[in-house]
C-alpha cells in the first residue's frame, strides 16, 4: 500500500463489534471464564458460535456474545506451536507470569497473583472468555442458552457478574467519558511523523491488529503462509498479500478483577477534610482530576479537539503545567496525561526549533511524560456489586457480599506499549511528571518503591500559599484476579477452531 492509494475499508464483519460499540445499551451483562475439557467439542462449537460483529444492525441486537482467548486457551485447543510463538511475548508469558512483571505492574502485597482469586497459577488462567451482554431482563435466559451449548467442550471455572449503575464507577463518579475516538474511515495519516497537538483521533492500528499503528508500522502478529489457509478462511495481510493474517481485525484484550474500598475512600478523604464536606469534596476530586458530575478540574477554554466530540472531555493540560487546577498525579491525569509529541508552545516552525533542540527551560519542565497517542487505552470495563452513596459508605454500610469493583477490560495491539505502559510507567510509577513519593492515588499499593520510598502520599498544588500534602493514604483498590487475551477477528476464530 502506497501513499498514494486509497486504504481499503475496515471489514466491519469480521471485527468482534465490543470493540465498537460497547454495549453500553445492553446493561445486563456476564463474563464467564472457560477451561477447555474437550478440544475437538471445544473447537465444533466455536465454528458455529453467535459471535457480534462491529457492523451496524437495525434493529440492534437485544444479545450478543464475544469470544477471547488466551495463550494457554489455544493450546488447549490444539493450535500449533509455531502458530501460537506470532503472538506477543507478553501474551504469550501472561499477566501473571513472573515476579518482574509482577513489580511492573503494581501487583505486590494484597494485589501478588497469589493472592488472586483466579489467574495467578497456570492452572487458574482461563482458556477462553465468553463476554455476554444483554437487554434487561433477557441475560440469564442467553447465559443458560450459551453454557447448555459450549458445555460438551468447556467447563465453567468461574463467572464474573456485573452491575449497571447508570454511568458512574464505584465511588461515585460519572466514568466511561474519555475514550479515544478511532479512525474507522481511516483518513488519519499513518506515517511517522511529530505531532503538536494533542489528539483523540487514532490510527486504527493502535487497537486493532493488520493496521497501521501511530508509528505507520504494522504490529507484528501470526503471519501464516497461504499453503496452511488453504480454504481462504483469513484475510490477506495488507503489507504481504501473499501471508494470511492471523491478527487482522483482532485485538488483545486485559482483564483484571478489581475491588474497590468505597467506605475507605470516602472516610479517608473525610478525615483529610476534618469532617467538613466541601472540603472533603473538593480533596476526593482531586485525587479523581474530576468532580463527581464529570466535569475536569480544568477549564481550557472549550479547547477544540481532533476526534473529541464530548465537551467536557475536550480539553488539555497545557494551561496547568503546574497542576493547581487538576493536580498532576490525579488518577485521570495519569492515565491519559493528554500531550503531544512536544511540550506545548506556538506552531511557528521558531518555536518548534526551540522546543525541539531544548532551548526552552519552561517547555522543558513540563516534558516529563511520553507522548500520550502511543499508549492510549480503549476500556470496555463494568461495574459489580451494589453501589453505595458517599452518605452510606461513611456510615459504614457494607454494600453487598461479594464485594464492589471494577472488572477492568481494555483493548489494545500492544499489551507492553499500551496496558503495560500505563500502569507501570504512570499508575503504579513514583515518579510520573517528575513527582515523588507518590504513586496513583485511586490505584497504588502504598507498597514502599524498590528503592525504599515511600509511595503513599499525593500532593495538591497551590497557586498562592503552601501547597497541599497528603500522606498515609490506604490502598483503595485491590486487585483480585486477571489474564490477557486475544480477541480475535471472527474469520480467525472460525480459522482456530479448524486450524488442528
Amino acid at each position: 500500500m502506497t501513499a498514494h492509494t486509497a486504504p481499503p475499508a475496515v471489514e466491519e464483519d469480521d471485527i468482534q463489534g465490543l470493540l465498537r460499540f460497547g454495549y453500553r445499551k445492553l446493561t445486563q451483562a456476564s463474563f464467564l471464564l472457560m477451561r477447555v475439557q474437550d478440544a475437538a467439542s471445544a473447537r465444533a462449537w466455536l465454528t458455529a458460535c453467535p459471535v457480534g460483529s462491529a457492523r451496524e444492525q437495525s434493529p440492534p441486537p437485544r444479545t450478543v456474545l464475544q469470544v477471547a482467548i488466551s495463550c494457554p486457551g489455544l493450546r488447549a485447543l490444539g493450535v500449533r506451536e509455531d502458530v501460537v510463538q506470532g503472538f506477543s511475548r507478553e501474551f504469550i508469558a501472561g499477566m501473571s507470569s513472573d515476579d518482574s512483571r509482577a513489580r511492573r505492574l503494581g501487583d505486590l502485597g494484597p494485589n501478588a497473583p497469589r493472592q488472586w482469586q483466579w489467574g495467578g497459577r497456570p492452572d487458574a488462567v482461563p482458556h477462553v472468555l465468553l463476554m455476554l451482554y444483554a437487554l434487561p431482563g433477557e441475560l440469564q435466559a442467553w447465559q443458560e442458552q450459551v453454557l447448555q451449548e459450549c458445555e460438551a467442550g468447556f467447563s465453567l471455572m468461574s463467572r464474573l457478574d456485573t452491575s449497571d449503575m447508570d454511568g458512574v464507577e464505584p465511588f461515585g463518579f460519572v466514568d466511561g467519558i474519555s475514550q479515544p475516538g478511532l479512525d474507522w474511515k481511516r483518513k488519519r495519516a499513518v506515517r511517522d511523523e511529530q505531532v503538536l497537538d494533542y489528539s483523540n483521533l487514532s490510527c486504527l492500528g493502535e487497537y486493532l491488529l493488520g493496521y497501521p499503528n501511530e508509528y505507520g508500522e504494522y504490529t507484528d502478529r501470526p503471519l501464516l503462509q497461504a499453503s496452511r489457509d488453504p480454504q481462504g478462511l483469513l484475510p490477506r495481510a495488507e503489507e504481504n498479500a501473499q501471508l494470511a493474517d492471523l491478527g487482522r481485525n483482532g485485538s488483545y484484550l486485559v482483564l483484571r478483577q478489581l475491588r474497590q474500598d468505597v467506605g475507605g475512600f470516602w472516610r479517608f478523604a473525610d478525615a483529610a477534610a476534618g469532617g467538613d464536606p466541601v472540603r472533603r469534596e473538593q480533596l476526593a476530586s482531586a485525587m479523581v482530576g474530576r468532580s463527581r458530575d464529570g466535569l475536569p478540574l480544568v477549564d481550557d477554554g472549550g479547547t477544540a479537539i481532533e476526534g473529541e466530540s464530548d465537551p467536557i472531555n475536550s480539553f488539555t493540560y497545557d494551561e496547568d503545567p503546574l497542576g493547581q487546577q487538576c493536580p498532576i498525579g490525579a488518577h485521570i491525569r495519569r492515565s491519559n496525561p493528554r500531550n503531544a509529541d512536544l511540550p506545548p508552545g506556538g506552531r511557528g516552525p521558531l518555536s518548534r526549533l526551540i522546543r525541539t533542540l531544548g532551548f526552552d527551560a519552561q517547555a522543558l519542565a513540563r516534558d516529563h511524560v511520553s507522548s500520550t497517542r502511543f499508549h492510549r487505552l480503549l476500556r470496555r470495563g463494568r461495574e459489580y456489586g451494589d453501589g453505595l452513596t458517599m452518605e452510606q459508605a461513611l456510615a459504614g454500610e457494607p454494600g453487598s457480599a461479594q464485594g464492589t469493583g471494577l472488572h477492568f477490560i481494555c483493548l489494545g495491539a500492544s499489551i507492553a506499549r499500551q496496558f503495560e505502559f500505563v500502569q507501570g510507567a504512570w499508575i503504579a510509577g513514583t515518579h510520573f511528571g517528575d513527582l515523588h513519593d507518590e504513586s496513583d492515588p485511586l490505584l497504588g499499593t502504598r507498597l514502599p518503591g524498590p528503592d525504599g520510598m515511600r509511595t503513599d502520599g499525593f500532593s495538591i498544588p497551590a497557586d498562592s500559599g503552601c501547597d497541599v500534602h497528603l500522606s498515609g493514604l490506604p490502598q483503595f483498590v485491590q486487585v483480585l484476579g486477571g489474564a490477557y487475551f486475544f480477541l480475535p477477528g471472527i474469520r480467525a476464530l472460525r480459522f482456530i477452531a479448524k486450524e488442528p
